[in-house]
């Protein structure tokens, strides 16, 4: 009879443990197929433990079926087709990885200590309403708080309702795919971040690489395309470093004129446009309702933060709502409700203009070492 250590275990612990043990012997052919198992009592008594810990160990066994019950005659392990003895693929001792260091202190931009601050109030005032599922394009409250940010840093108008909150940029791409239909083609900068490629092709779209210049696409690139929807990041390409000019934003425009034609703006880094405010964006410059505006708060606040938004013009909503509007917000909702105090008490606008005068700081003739 076999001996296992239930020594240090208590109460319902032991059981399991009995029962893992048992288990453990089953699959790697210790104890056979077809084998009787001891009694109830003679284990208990071999094992200086209750014949109910015995008795709930069984019973696990029994309701996964790796034992059954004979009456009169006591438990047998039960031959299973396919089962092959030894231990389950994988079972190596822990390797465990290391774990991420913390920034050294003073070398991270993010106001980590006011963002603790604000979730731990966040979850003092709003209680309840954090454990409630979110609304498929986010809460209420957070798209209100971005739309009155953009209006007031940005001079965007748009309305709460055409505001999808998701996890990051690259989440909104795929849903933009999803929303347009990936029987579109898809025209991208070239060279681009490699991710915005990637997540087309991933959702099954074709990609065009159009070229770019020194202030955008190249125009003859932009005007022989066949591409449906056109992704742009005019304000910083990478790794480019282009930015559109005013000519090229409305070049960009023009191209979307033909119906059925879409432009997605990735607004990646506008943020820390240094001469002061950032560039009008191309979904204010937009009067025909073909501009999709993407931004994130990754790179202005912390690339931990997996949340960005999308501006969709009105006529895209009922679109939106037929082929995306079944899928669920990634973005837990304690960080909207976090995210839009965060915005709605000034202190997102306050860590953009530390950060931009640090960098005029370290431009300066004479600071570079």
């Amino acid at each position: 009879m076999r001996t296992y250590d239930l020594s240090r275990l208590t109460g319902e612990r032991k059981y399991q443990a009995l029962y893992q043990f048992l288990k453990e012997d089953i699959l790697s052919g210790a104890i056979a197929p077809g084998e009787k198992l001891p009694s109830k009592r003679a284990l208990a008594e071999h094992l200086g433990v209750s014949a109910v810990t015995v008795e709930g160990a069984y019973g696990l066994l029994m309701d996964e079926g790796y034992v059954y019950a004979r009456e009169r005659s006591g438990y047998f392990v039960r031959p299973i087709q396919g089962m092959t003895p030894g231990p389950p693929a994988g079972r190596k001792p822990l390797r465990l990885l290391p774990e991420e260091d913390a920034p050294p202190a003073g070398e991270a931009d993010f106001p980590y200590s006011l963002w603790f601050k604000t979730l731990r109030r966040v979850i003092s005032d709003q209680g309840q309403r954090l454990v409630v599922r979110s609304p498929n394009k986010g809460c209420a409250v957070l798209r209100n708080a971005i739309a009155r940010y953009l209006l007031r840093y940005r001079g965007m108008h748009a309305q709460p309702e055409q505001i999808v909150v998701g996890s990051g940029a690259e989440q909104l791409y795929e849903a933009v795919v999803r929303m347009l239909g990936r029987e579109r083609t898809y025209a991208i900068e070239w060279p681009s971040y490699g991710q915005i490629e990637a997540v087309y092709r991933g959702a099954g779209a074709a990609v065009e690489r159009l070229p770019m210049g020194p202030d955008g696409i190249l125009s003859g690139a932009l005007a022989a395309s066949e591409a449906q929807v056109l992704h742009v990041t005019p304000f910083h390409s990478w790794p480019s470093g282009a930015t559109a000019t005013a000519p090229k934003r409305y070049e960009y425009l023009r191209w979307a004129d033909r119906s059925g034609r879409y432009i997605v703006e990735d607004d990646f880094d506008s943020e820390f446009f240094m001469p002061g405010q950032p560039l009008e964006a191309l979904y204010s410059m937009d009067t025909r309702g073909a501009v999709i505006y993407i931004n994130t708060f990754s790179k202005s606040l912390t690339p931990a933060m997996r949340m960005g938004y999308m501006i969709l013009p009105g006529s895209l909503l009922p679109l939106y709502d037929e082929h995306v509007g079944m899928y669920s917000c990634s973005v837990p909702v304690l960080e909207q409700y976090a995210l839009a105090s965060f915005l709605d008490e000034g202190h997102f606008e306050r860590h953009l203009n530390r950060v931009r005068r640090r960098m005029r700081d370290v431009s300066k003739p004479g600071n570079n070492g």
